[in-house]
């Protein structure tokens, strides 16, 4: 069954782009390159669109009153039931976050995906620190508005993501949803002298995990860092049920 993982969250700056990489590789790695498509629909940063080697393409969804143009989106969920690909990944920003939102709400895209045989994901990043507000709350609109399954990323580069000792797993909102929510990948707060810095200097130049282990850029002990971070993420996705194409109820 093919699958389509829109990265959605309206707060900005909290790694969504990274996610759309690291998942669009994740894909790529076990059902074939030429199986997974694409998109970056962010006007602001098409950050997504620079990782070249996994050939992202741009869809300008804006119009010059800076709405979503309905039209564009309609051709690319029409591009996405038409295509081969087995996975489609989709970088939106948090710019558009609200109209898109409203969008498919309106226009049932998951309901209609579903139609055609086409399982829909929405990843959703929760941060520490300052942003863990705005981030959950882009997280409970997106469960309360939108149908489909939904995978948290919880990013500890600005913090740990807790409440007065509460872990993120135990929060009211996952408890609500948990017949929704797929699970919860940890990307962890690396040391910014090895693990943080590689992994920064990695993202900086839009390189995949493959592409490091032939860049001059990185010696051997970076490296080796970078392999142990794409294992860590990846074991942490072979346990979630859209590993494989596999569905919940066929885990």
């Amino acid at each position: 069954m093919k699958t389509v993982h829109f990265l959605l969250q309206g707060k900005g700056g909290v790694g969504k782009s990274l996610v759309a990489s690291w998942l669009a590789q994740y894909l790529r790695k076990n059902i074939g390159k030429n199986k997974v498509s694409c998109f970056d629909t962010d006007p602001v940063n098409q950050t997504f669109s620079r990782y070249m080697a996994l050939k992202p393409e741009i869809v300008n969804i804006l119009d010059e009153r800076k709405n979503i143009n309905s039209r564009v989106f309609d051709g690319l969920i029409e591009k996405i039931i038409a295509s081969s690909a087995e996975a489609t990944v989709i970088d939106n920003g948090a710019a558009t976050f609200v109209p898109l939102l409203n969008y498919m709400k309106e226009n049932k895209i998951a309901e209609l995906l579903e139609e055609y045989k086409i399982k829909v994901y929405f990843h959703v990043v929760v941060t520490g620190g300052q942003a863990m507000n705005d981030t959950l709350i882009g997280l409970t609109t997106i469960l309360e508005d939108l149908n489909g399954l939904v995978q948290i990323w919880s990013n500890k580069f600005f913090g740990e993501v807790n409440f007065e000792g509460k872990q993120l797993e135990n929060f009211s909102i996952i408890n609500e949803f948990q017949d929704r929510i797929v699970g919860i990948i940890k990307m962890e707060n690396y040391n910014p002298d090895t693990f943080g810095g590689d992994i920064q200097m990695m993202t900086k130049a839009h390189l995949t995990f493959d592409e490091v282990q032939n860049s001059e850029l990185f010696s051997l002990m970076p490296r080796q860092r970078l392999l142990q971070v794409q294992r860590n993420i990846f074991d942490q996705l072979d346990q979630q049920t859209f590993s494989g194409n596999v569905l919940p109820q066929e885990k």
